[in-house]
Formats: C-alpha cells, structure tokens, sequence
C-alpha cells in the first residue's frame, strides 16, 4: 500500500521530475517463418524493449519498483519482403491492488493485423505530433493508452491528458498506408479505441474504471464487504454503458481483461446469494457471450 500511495504522491505532486515509467516485458517471435534469419527478430525484440523502457513518456517521477507493468507479444506470421512484416500484438497492462501481491489486469488485448517496415540495427524514431512508422506509431499509440488506462484507475479521468496523446497519434497516422488508424476501417481499431473513451457520452465506462479499482479492489483485502458493495455498485455503470451503447469497442476490452476476475470475485462462498444473482444476471445481459462462465458464480464452480 505504501509504494502505491507513494507513487500517487509523487506523480501529482511532483510532475516536474522525469522518469522511466514502463516496466515492459517484450517478446518477438516468428513460429510460421521457417528458413528466415532469426536474428532480425531478436534485434527488433531488444529494439522495442529499449523504445517502451528507456523513453520518459510523461513528466512524473517514478522509481524503479513503481514502474507500470505491461506486456508486449508480438508474433509475425509473415514477411512479404526483408523490411516489411505482418502479424499480432498481444498487448496487456497490469496494475497493483492494495495490500496485496495481486496484480489485476487493465487490458488483455490482440492487434490483429500489424503491418510495420523495421530495417535492422536502425533506430526506433518517435516525436510527437509526426508520423515517423507505424512501428513506432502504434508501439506510441499502446504506451500512451497503458498510461490512460492505469491513471484511470487510480482517480476520476486522470488518464485524459495520456487519451489526448494517443488520440494525437491517431490524427498524425490518417496518411499511414497501414491499417489500424481510420473511422472507416472498422470499430474495432486504435481510432475508435481512444475516440470511445473521450467521448463524454461514454463517461460511465471510465467512471467504472475508478470505482471498480480505486473504491472497489483497492479496499476489498481490508475492508472485503465495502469493497465487494463499490465493484457490484461499479457493474451497474458497464450496465448502463451496455443498453445505451450495445457493442461498444471499449466496454468489450473491458469484460476482456475483467470477465475472469469477475467470476472469481463472486465465486466467494460468502457472497449472499442475492447479490450473486443480481451480479450474474447483469453480467449475463451485458455480456452474453460468457453466460456459461457467470452461471458457475451460481453453480459454485
């Protein structure tokens, strides 16, 4: 509890000081690719490793222990020719929970189709407001929204200023040639993920990300029936989310990184049982697609 409580101390109050703020673990690999170099792949794995870990991306003073925990898979699947290549992002950011040595997750999310050019040993180049690669772009676009994302969590729309950026990010990558970074491409893609979360309309959605784990999971290991009471008054919130906005890109990442943890959370045998079944009816309605994983709430399994 102590290092979290320093780490909000020194980030709003000290926000003059710079420090490293990512502690990411990346992984590049190539399983579909035989009879290719692998050497370009570990160079571009310590590359990207170096980019997330040793750029200052906000004007906070974090120490070493206080570093946000996050994880960057990247698999390619295939290289069309020496510098280009395309594949997956598997991209999930952790967050500590007080009082405890569990981490909970705030994002578990795949970018299916990145395409990106990389020529070996050349430096991993980002400014903001320019559009240097769609490596750097969207390896930019992720940092900013993981800063969002765990601010959020911490205190009411603290992550706005990190949205603002990726959103930034977003406008100098409309003339990218890769996919990813347009309205029209789908609403399932880095412009609509940062564009859902600074839309007023969808205030509840973040609104949620406070209460659930600041009032919620940040006081259950004390105080366990006040902070069970601010996560089941929090689904409400994704509740609303879901009837005004069905299929809502953001409310999906956010059942994503969270059905798991729901279940367990509620799986508690001392759990009433009216409050499993209004949890399990609300989280049937807003996500029905895992209506089997929230009746084992009510099965005990």
């Amino acid at each position: 509890m102590r290092k979290i409580i320093l780490f909000l101390v020194l980030t709003l109050v000290i926000p003059h000081l710079k420090a490293q703020e990512l502690d990411c673990i990346v992984s590049v690999s190539a399983p579909r690719l035989e009879g290719t170099d692998k050497q370009v792949f570990e160079t571009l794995q310590t590359a990207i490793y170096e980019f997330m870990n040793n750029r200052t991306w906000a004007n906070y003073n974090v120490k070493v222990e206080e570093r946000i925990e996050c994880t960057i898979l990247l698999t390619i699947n295939d290289r069309p020719s020496g510098d280009d290549f395309r594949g997956t992002m598997n991209l999930v950011l952790r967050r500590p929970v007080f009082n405890s040595a569990y981490n909970t997750i705030l994002l578990n999310y795949i970018d299916r189709d990145f395409a990106f050019k990389y020529i070996e040993y050349q430096p991993l180049d980002f400014s903001e407001g320019a559009f240097s690669s769609n490596l750097t772009s969207t390896l930019a676009f992720y940092t900013f929204m993981f800063l969002g994302l765990y601010f959020d969590s911490f205190a009411l729309y603290a992550g706005t200023p990190f949205f603002e950026k990726a959103q930034e990010v977003v406008n100098t990558a409309q003339s990218a040639q890769e996919s990813g970074w347009k309205a029209f491409e789908g609403d399932k893609n880095r412009y609509w993920m940062v564009v859902n979360l600074l839309n007023p309309a969808n205030s509840a959605l973040r609104e949620f990300s406070y209460i659930y784990h600041r009032q919620g999971l940040d006081q259950m290991y004390e105080r366990v029936d006040l902070g069970r009471g601010n996560v089941t008054e929090s689904l409400g919130l994704l509740k609303k989310i879901s009837d005004e906005r069905p299929g809502l890109f953001s409310l999906q990442l956010t059942l994503d990184a969270k059905k798991d943890e729901f279940v367990n959370i509620y799986s508690d045998q001392r759990v009433p049982p009216m409050e499993k079944n209004n949890v399990v009816n609300i989280l049937k309605d807003i996500d029905p697609a895992n209506s089997s994983k929230y009746q084992a709430i009510l099965e005990g399994k």
